[in-house]
């Protein structure tokens, strides 16, 4: 039976880290670290997830503001409140929401924030820095992944890790840290031939794909580490991840739940990324 990978306990323990460097931050240098998030419409999701990063920023000293708009706000509203934040020493990071209405030119609007307070780490710049090994700031989610498995003692470096999913928040960056950690890494997506095979050959698995269930326990090669990003809803309400857990947890050595698993890494990764962010800028 697999050890339960606890990401909310490692993330309490890096939160009080970072407070931990706030306090020094506030102490010596007079500086308080400060996150500018924006919002626009009222999606549950968003505003949910908005309000829990609120939370965070309480929990570690950081001070935070949400900018809301609603659902019909004029881009050029949004361009020229990213161009204010850039310029306002007050906010180190700066986070859009995301998703944004259909209307709203996203890539526009997120390479309009500075780099530096880039706590997202998405920008092309700072993604091209993780290309090339150089120091940046990181996507939150993927971070986080590599931040379970060392903390809890997983080793990385000649592992086979296989990713099922390629997006930009987290298959493509984490498939970069990975090879950075000097893993093998094989990448699935929807054109993937033969998922199960290749699945059953991951002494790592990381599921990203936002399919409930779609990895099934059986696939799951005895004494693999099993990282489940999928947040989905089961037919009876329920939040579940993309991997059958009951089956899957079996079979693995480690395995993260969902909920409770990835998702308070993330916010804990965003929380460490503004303190970096800070830190840098005031170099």
């Amino acid at each position: 039976m697999a050890q339960i990978i606890d990401g909310k306990s490692v993330a309490l323990q890096i939160k009080l880290e970072v407070k931990e460097q706030v306090d020094r931050l506030r102490s010596e240098y007079k500086v308080i670290p400060g996150l500018a998030v924006v919002l626009v419409g009222d999606d549950v999701g968003s505003v949910t997830y908005v309000r829990n990063k609120q939370k965070a920023c309480d929990d570690v000293g950081i001070h935070s503001r949400t900018f809301s708009f609603s659902s019909d706000v004029e881009q050029k509203e949004l361009e020229i409140l990213i161009l204010e934040l850039n310029h306002n020493a007050q906010y180190n990071g700066i986070l859009v929401q995301m998703p944004l209405p259909k209307r709203i030119d996203s890539r526009s609007l997120l390479n309009m924030i500075d780099e530096h307070k880039d706590v997202d780490g998405l920008l092309p710049s700072n993604m091209g820095r993780l290309v090339i090994g150089e120091e940046a700031l990181y996507p939150c989610t993927p971070l986080g992944i590599m931040m379970l498995l060392q903390r809890y003692s997983i080793p990385v470096s000649g592992a086979h890790v296989v990713i099922i999913g390629r997006s930009t928040l987290v298959g493509k960056p984490l498939a970069l840290m990975m090879l950075a950690a000097n893993a093998t890494v094989t990448m699935c997506h929807t054109k993937t031939r033969d998922l199960p095979g290749i699945v059953k050959q991951a002494d790592i698995l990381v599921a990203a794909a936002g399919r409930l269930g779609l990895v099934k326990g059986e696939w799951i090669k005895q004494g693999a580490v099993v990282i489940d990003v999928g947040m989905n809803r089961s037919p009876g309400g329920k939040l579940a991840g993309d991997v059958e857990f009951e089956q899957a947890e079996k079979r693995a050595s480690f395995i993260t739940p969902v909920p409770g698993g990835v998702g308070p890494m993330t916010i804990a990764m965003l929380m460490r990324n503004t303190l970096i962010a800070t830190e840098r800028q005031i170099r």
